[in-house]
C-alpha cells in the first residue's frame, strides 16, 4: 500500500460522510457532537487534500457536487468498516463497566425500564446507561443503540433476537369518558366513538377494522407519536386507546372497553448485535433485561 498517497484523515472523512447523510453542517455537527465551525474546517481540509469540491451551496442548503456523489460510496465503505471495527472491539471488552445504550418505546422506557435499571445499578454500578426513548427503529448495526426492546422481530442479518415476553393489547378508556359516552356492549356501539391515533391514524383504523370495528378517519381526530402522551390523553378522557394490559394496569381509572373483544398479541423482543453479545457489560445488561421482562408480570 502506498501510505503517502493517503493525505486525509478519518475525522475529515467522517465529517464529509455525516454532512452528506445528515444534509447540513449544523445537523452533522449535532450528530457528531461537534461545533459547526470545527466540522466546516474538517470538510474544507478534506476538499483541499483531495483537490476536489465536494459540496456546493444551493440557497441555504448544501448539495453534493458530482465529485462528491462519486466519492460518497467509497466514504460509506470506510464508515461501515469503522463501525465493524468498533463492534468487534466492543465485543472483546470484558470489563463490567462502560457505556451501554438501550432504545425502547416511550411507554416501555417510562413505565417498565426504571425497576430494571434500579436492579442494574445495584448489580453493576460501573455501567453507564443511555436510554433512547423513541418509537423509531434504531439501526443496531450502525451502533445507534447496543440493545433494543422491540415489539416486532428484526429482519436485519447479524442481529441476535430473543423473545422475552408475550402479552396482549386491548381497548381502554377512562371512567370519565365511559360515564359520559356510555359503556359499549358491541362493536357497533363504537361507530361514533373518539379514538386516539398513534403516529399514522390510518394504520390504527385499519387494524381495528380488521378486528371487527367499522371506523373512519372521523373517529380518530387526535393523534400523537408519543405513547406516553397517548396514555395521558386517554387518562384525561379524550378518547379510547390501545394499550398492552400491563401498561393499562399501571394507570388508575382506566377501564377495558369491550372485554370480550379479541385481544391483539404483543410480543416483546430483546435485540443486540451478534458481536456485541460477547461483551461482558452488554451481555450482563441483555441478560438482566431478559430475566426481568420474562419473569416479572409488572414488566410483561
Amino acid at each position: 500500500m502506498n501510505w503517502q498517497s493517503i493525505s486525509f484523515d478519518w475525522n475529515q472523512a467522517r465529517a464529509f460522510l455525516a454532512t452528506a447523510e445528515e444534509g447540513s453542517l449544523s445537523a452533522a455537527a449535532r450528530a457528531l457532537g461537534q461545533t459547526q465551525p470545527t466540522l466546516s474546517r474538517q470538510v474544507a481540509a478534506l476538499e483541499e487534500d483531495l483537490a476536489v469540491t465536494l459540496f456546493e451551496r444551493v440557497g441555504r442548503s448544501l448539495a453534493l457536487t458530482q465529485s462528491g456523489l462519486e466519492l460518497l460510496d467509497h466514504f460509506r465503505a470506510m464508515g461501515n468498516a469503522a463501525t465493524r471495527i468498533s463492534l468487534a472491539a466492543s465485543g472483546q471488552s470484558q470489563a463490567i463497566e462502560g457505556h451501554v445504550r438501550i432504545t425502547a418505546t416511550n411507554i416501555v422506557a417510562t413505565y417498565h425500564l426504571p425497576p430494571v435499571l434500579k436492579r442494574l445499578r445495584e448489580t453493576a454500578p460501573g455501567i453507564e446507561i443511555d436510554v433512547v426513548a423513541s418509537n423509531d427503529v434504531r439501526d443496531l448495526t450502525r451502533r445507534e443503540a447496543d440493545i433494543a426492546i422491540r415489539h416486532g422481530r428484526p429482519e436485519q442479518p447479524g442481529l441476535i433476537a430473543r423473545l422475552v415476553a408475550e402479552s396482549t393489547a386491548h381497548l381502554y378508556a377512562s371512567k370519565e369518558y365511559l360515564d359520559r359516552h356510555g359503556r359499549p356492549r358491541t362493536a357497533s356501539d363504537l361507530a361514533d366513538a373518539e379514538f386516539i391515533g398513534f403516529e399514522e391514524p390510518e394504520r390504527v383504523i385499519e387494524l381495528l377494522n380488521a378486528l371487527g370495528l367499522s371506523l373512519t378517519r372521523r373517529n380518530c381526530r387526535l393523534t400523537t407519536a408519543s405513547g406516553t402522551a397517548m396514555l395521558e390523553f386517554v387518562k384525561q378522557g379524550l378518547g379510547i386507546g390501545i394499550f398492552v394490559k400491563e401498561t393499562a394496569a399501571l394507570v388508575p381509572g382506566l377501564e377495558q372497553v369491550l372485554p370480550d373483544f379479541d385481544p391483539m398479541p404483543v410480543p416483546t423482543w430483546l435485540v443486540t448485535h451478534r458481536e456485541l453479545h460477547t461483551s461482558r457489560r452488554i451481555r450482563l445488561v441483555f441478560d438482566l433485561l431478559a430475566e426481568s421482562f420474562s419473569g416479572d408480570s409488572r414488566v410483561f
